[in-house]
This record gives C-alpha cells, structure tokens and sequence, in this order.
C-alpha cells in the first residue's frame, strides 16, 4: 500500500511512519496540502493520505476532487481532544490516529480504511483450473482480458496476476473506463498539459503515466468510447501515448489487464468495440466462471467472509451452522462473490446465537434466501388456493393489470429505477442484470435526474427494510 503523509515530521509522526512501513505500506512524505495535491497530480500515487488535523483537510480533499483524485484521509494529531478529531472527520477524513501512535491502531486503519486484503481463494475443481493458468502467464508481459459476469472477481484475479508478476514491485493502477464519463476518460488514462481544456489549472499525469513499470488495469472495457479505443490501440503497440493538448509523445512501459462482462466477439460485430484491440488485449484470455460453476468454492469463501467481517465489526467469529451452509450452497448467487460477500458481512451483523444460523443470512431487501421461505414451510405444494402455483398466478395477474395503461417508456422507467433499487444504487449489477451497457443506464438516469425523479444512490450499511445492506 501507497502512504503519503501530509504534514510536519516530528518524532511522534516518525514512529507512526515506522510503524506504518512495518506493516508493508511504502511511505512518502510532505510537509503541506497543497503540495500533496501536487505530488498526486504528478503521478505519484497514493492508496491513502495521513493528514495533520490542523491542516485544512476539507479544501485538500476539495482539491484533489476538482483533480478527479479521489484517495481516503485520515486525520493524525498529538494531544487532539474529541472536538478537533470530531471537526476533521467532519471535514471528511473517514478515520483518526491520535498520537503517540499506537502499533495496532495504525495496523487497523490501514487495512480498513485500504482495504487492500483481497486473496484469491478457491477450492473449486473449475476455478483451480483457471488460477493454473493464471499462475503460467503471470510472469509473461502479455496482456490479459479477464472475462466473466458481473461479481466473479476479476479485478482479484488482475490483482493476483500482477502480484505473482516481475512487477510485482511496482505500481498497479486500476481504472474503471465505465464510471468516468467519456469526455474525462481520455485525460484520466494519458493525462493533459496546462490549459488543455477549461479547468485545466496545471500539468496531470493520466494513469498509463502513473502505472509505468507497473500494470494497469481498464476495468469494464467495453464500456470505452470507439474514438478512445484508437488512441488505446495506439498506446498499447507502440507504448507511447500523448497527454491532451500535448506536443510531444511519452514513452510508457507498462502491462494491460483488461476485464469485461459483456461478450466483446459480439461487440466487434455490433461495431462498438475494434476488432484490433480485441486481439491487442486478448492475447490470453481467462474467463472466471460464475459462483454457481464453483459451487465448491461458496463455503469456502463465506467462511472467510465470515472472519474478514467478524474482525472488522469487533464481534466473535460463529461458525456457519450447518442448515445454514446447506442454504447459501443451494443459492444461485446471480450477483456471485460480491453478493456472497454481502450477504456475509449482513450474517456477522444479524447473528444472536452462537452460530450463524439461516435467519441471519438474508438478500439487501431482507428477505431469506431462495429456498428459505414457502418451499421451507411445508405449504408450497398443498395444490389449493393458498398454494404457491396458485399465488404466483395471482401475483402475476396482478402485475400484468397494472402494466395497462402506461407507455412503454413509463415502463422502461418503472424497471430501470425498480432494478436499481434492488442492486442498493450498484450501477454495474443494474445495468448486468437489466442487459444494457453501463454507459446506457447512465445517460436514462441522468434523463430521468433532469425530469426531477429520485435516483436511488449507491448504499450500505442498514437497508430500508433494516437489514444491514
């Protein structure tokens, strides 16, 4: 992990830098805001800040902000009394280190507040046979598309490629081409010089620059805009690329990993993705399969879902009961290991007993798992009007009654918002479940944000149902 610490370097700061070093993170070091912002323009990257609680905190963040930097803070200061912590998580650093430094609190921020503590597990037969393959061309300089659907770890699997890689030692940049609008990706991936474009106070170092001798990932490649793809295809054969508004070209040396959850054979032939790319970044290709074809990896991961979440919430670790691990087994896991995780870090939270039995794992709208609850009764298959064919058919009729009536476009509304909810604002799952791109399902919501309609943010903690989401 990246540290850079803001601030002076007294002897107490010092010891919190040592300890922090001897926990893995690499550390540098200034001593104001505004010169960390200019560090981090620059390229050199930072996974977290550590700032002094007497600095302006909320004008650094804003800074970085208008730089499209978006790193974590937290705040650190000697003798600070509960008002001065309270005002700098106020001001928006998510933790704060008192000093002098205590060893296991500097451990525990930095693993919570990076969260950087990502293995790649796995006891399935499919899934061994994929981390094989990983494992013989990790060491090669090919690019690399890591495929499968939406949840199945693949930004793990790039993680992992690059770690057991030669440059395990040098950064690993990841960028997700389906978050940044397309206007900002291009000067996000090859940066920009002073006065590019309106807002561009000062030389930024995109990420291809920021990633040299590294990797960099392009999560969610499909979702690049063609006349960006060129500019990629450019980048990647000739390693070289060109800041915005540029005179010169810059030479990079760098590995791509790209991963997508759409089929880009078919892309190539709707004609939104380039055949030449296709091949420049698929020279191997892993495709990870769904949680529901590794079905001997769901215990496996729950279990260590269940310590990860355990620790983190400061509660004793139960074990999974065993009516339980028959449950989240025979569950299809459409949002696959994301949604186990979830549903595992809800289990750590809801848990009463000295297990965790199967009242505790439950969806983000709270309901039980699939398989939990009339199939579990005892009533699903009593033929009469309170069975569940007869209810479905109900249910069903009554769904289609409401659709008369409403334009097309209404419904369209009604399922994208409904879709979106039930993902708790995760705007790839909506968009994977609903079969559209990312960049679609932005440009409806932002249509539908300009007609006054709520949009449903992205959410954790407790749902509306009070399950923890």
């Amino acid at each position: 992990m990246r540290l850079l610490v803001v601030g002076r370097l007294s002897g107490q700061l010092a010891s919190a830098v040592k300890m922090a070093m001897a926990h893995g993170a690499k550390v540098t070091h200034v001593e104001r805001a505004d010169q960390a912002t200019e560090q981090l323009r620059r390229g050199q990257g930072a996974d977290l800040l550590m700032v002094d609680y007497q600095l302006d905190i909320a004008a650094l963040i804003a800074a970085n902000e208008a730089e499209r930097i978006t790193i974590p803070v937290v705040a650190f200061g000697i003798d600070a009394d509960a008002r001065e912590a309270a005002a700098a998580i106020k001001a928006g650093a998510k933790e704060f280190i008192p000093l002098p430094p205590d060893a296991e609190l500097i451990a525990a921020v930095l693993s919570a507040v990076a969260d950087d503590e990502k293995p790649m597990i796995s006891a399935d037969p499919s899934m061994k046979a994929v981390l094989q393959l990983a494992d013989q061309v990790a060491r090669s300089e090919a690019s690399i598309l890591i495929t499968g659907e939406s949840g199945v770890g693949k930004e793990v699997m790039a993680r992992y490629l690059h770690e057991h890689s030669r440059r395990a030692e040098r950064p690993f940049i990841s960028v997700n081409c389906a978050a940044i609008p397309d206007n900002l990706l291009e000067s996000e991936l090859f940066g920009h010089e002073k006065g590019a474009f309106t807002g561009a106070v000062a030389r930024r170092i995109g990420k291809f620059e920021e990633a040299d001798g590294g990797t960099l990932l392009l999560d969610e490649i499909s979702e690049m805009d063609a006349r960006l793809q060129a500019k990629l295809l450019r980048a990647i054969q000739e390693r070289v690329i060109d800041r915005v508004g540029g005179s010169k070209p810059v030479s990079v040396n760098i590995r791509i990993i790209a991963t997508s959850n759409r089929d880009l054979a078919k892309a190539v032939a709707e004609g939104t993705f380039r055949e030449d790319l296709l091949y420049r970044l698929n020279v191997v290709n892993l495709r990870l399969p769904s949680l529901r074809e590794r079905p001997g990896d769901i215990v496996v991961l729950a279990d260590h879902f269940i310590k990860k979440y355990a620790a983190a919430n400061g509660v004793p670790v139960r074990p999974i009961s065993a009516q339980a691990r028959q449950a989240i087994a025979a569950h299809r896991w459409p949002g696959n290991v994301r949604e186990l995780e979830n549903a595992m870090h809800r289990a750590v939270l809801l848990a009463t007993g000295p297990e965790i039995d199967v009242d505790a794992i439950r969806l983000p709208d709270g309901q039980p798992l699939s398989g939990q609850g009339a199939a579990m009764t005892g009533h699903a298959y009593d033929g009469g009007q309170g069975g569940i064919a007869a209810r479905a058919a109900q249910a069903a009729d009554a769904v289609t009654r409401s659709f008369v009536g409403q334009t097309v476009a209404a419904m369209e509304k009604t399922l994208i918002l409904d879709t979106l909810t039930h993902c708790l604002g995760n705007r790839t799952h909506a968009a994977n479940i609903l079969g559209i791109s990312i960049r679609t399902l932005r440009n409806k919501l932002n249509e539908y944000s300009d007609e006054g309609t709520a949009i449903p943010a992205p959410m954790s903690g407790v749902s509306a149902s009070g399950y923890a989401a």
